[in-house]
């Protein structure tokens, strides 16, 4: 099973936590998420989300998710990128987090692959017409 690290401003980990525990109807395993404040030192940040990893990884991988690209939760991800061991995507949304769950159990390459594809396709137009549909 992959780890999943969720490391992004303030609690918002918690809250994509706490909406994915609604949506799967539970606490998924091995999913925990690391919360860079603005007074925090990176390099303690650093130190403990590599323990998290090390918590996370039963052998076959963890995906790290976070908020945005070039900012600090990335920056920090950037320094544990592990290539085929520690993955990292940017720009999590909760589409991208329930299809990382839902594929975790593939190899870290798919899983991957599906969150991205899925944090992607769930960013949709909602039109007028396409509410009345359903």
């Amino acid at each position: 099973m992959i780890g999943i690290l969720i490391i992004t401003h303030e609690n918002l980990g918690d809250s994509f936590i706490r909406c994915a525990s609604h949506v799967m109807g539970e606490i998924p395993q091995r999913l925990m998420h690391l919360s860079v404040m603005i007074q925090d030192d990176s390099d303690v940040v650093v130190s403990k989300a590599k323990e998290l990893l090390k918590q996370l990884d039963c052998g076959d991988g963890v995906l790290i998710l976070n908020d945005i690209c070039g900012a600090t939760p990335c920056n920090i991800a950037n320094q544990l990128i592990r290539p085929g061991k520690v993955e990292c995507l940017a720009g999590i949304n909760l589409p991208m987090l329930i299809r990382t769950l839902t594929y975790r159990n593939e190899p870290l390459a798919i899983v991957l692959e599906k969150a991205l594809s899925g944090g992607k396709e769930g960013v949709i137009h909602i039109q007028l017409e396409s509410c009345n549909a359903a």
